[in-house]
C-alpha cells in the first residue's frame, strides 16, 4: 500500500503488464507453487491493515461518496457530487471516496472546496491511474477486501450517487452486512430518484414479492434528489448515535 498527500501517480510495483496483486492472489491455477507465495501474501495484507488502521484512526466522523468514474465535469451527477461533498464537510464530515474520477472526483472536489478533509482510498487497477487532484489525503490499497474494511469501518454512512458495477458491490456489500449483524446499521442515501428506482421497484417486486428479502432490508435505503435531505439523514444518525 503506499500513502500519500495530494494528488499523484501510482508507483510502479514491477508487476506482470495487465496484472494486479488481486488477481494475482484469485487467479491461481495449475501446480502446487502457490503454498510457497501465498503465505507470504499474507504479510502483506497485513501491513495494509495496520497502515490503513493507523492512519485513519482519527478521521472523526465520516461518510463515504460512491458513484460512477465515468461521468465528466458537465454530468449533472458530477455536480450533484460537488454539493453532497460540500454539505457533508459543512454538516462537519470528513468525506471519504476512492480516490479515482467522475462522481468520486466530484465529492472530493465539493469537500475539498468547503475547506474539509478529503479522503481517497485508491486500488491498484490494470492501468496506471492516480489519486484526483482534490484529495487531501490518500492511501492506495493492493487488496480490493482491506479497502472494503476501511470504507465500512471508518464512515458513519453511505452516500451513494449513480454508477455501475462497482457502485452496486459497495451498495450491496453494505446492506448485506448490515441485514446479517456484522456491522450496526448506519444510514445509505441513494442519490438518484430516475437512476435508482428501477432497481428498487425490482427489489420489491421480485426480492421481496417471493420473501427473498424482508420490508426491512429495503428501509434501509433512503432514495431521494435532495442533497441537504441525503445529508440530514447521516446528521440524524450520527446524533442518534452520540
Amino acid at each position: 500500500m503506499t500513502r500519500r498527500t495530494g494528488a499523484g501517480p501510482r508507483p510502479s510495483k514491477g508487476r506482470p503488464e495487465g496484472s494486479t496483486t488481486d488477481q494475482r492472489l484469485l487467479d491461481t491455477r495449475g501446480d502446487s507453487d502457490w503454498v510457497h507465495t501465498d503465505p507470504w501474501r499474507v504479510l502483506k495484507m497485513q501491513a495494509e491493515f495496520v497502515e490503513g488502521f493507523n492512519d485513519l484512526a482519527e478521521l472523526g466522523p465520516a461518510i463515504s461518496v460512491f458513484g460512477s468514474a465515468r461521468i465528466p465535469p458537465e454530468h449533472p451527477g458530477y455536480q450533484m457530487g460537488v454539493k453532497v461533498g460540500r454539505a457533508l464537510v459543512e454538516a462537519g464530515f470528513t468525506v471519504i471516496t476512492g480516490g479515482g474520477p467522475g462522481a468520486m472526483e466530484a465529492a472530493n472536489k465539493g469537500a475539498a472546496e468547503a475547506g474539509g478533509e478529503s479522503i481517497g482510498l485508491g486500488i491498484e487497477l490494470p492501468w496506471e491511474a492516480r489519486l484526483n487532484e482534490h484529495v487531501t489525503f490518500g492511501l492506495n490499497f493492493r487488496y480490493f477486501f482491506v479497502r472494503k474494511m476501511m470504507f465500512v469501518k471508518y464512515s458513519q454512512g453511505y452516500v451513494v450517487l449513480p454508477g455501475g458495477l462497482g457502485t452496486l458491490d459497495e451498495l450491496f456489500e453494505a446492506m448485506t452486512l448490515a441485514q446479517t449483524l456484522k456491522i450496526t446499521q448506519f444510514p445509505i442515501a441513494l442519490m438518484g430518484v430516475e437512476h435508482w428506482q428501477g432497481l428498487l421497484d425490482w427489489m420489491q417486486g421480485s426480492m421481496l414479492g417471493d420473501g427473498r428479502i424482508r420490508q426491512s432490508d429495503l428501509d434501509m435505503l433512503t432514495l431521494t434528489d435532495d442533497v441537504d435531505e441525503a445529508v440530514a439523514l447521516m446528521v440524524e444518525a450520527r446524533e442518534r448515535h452520540g
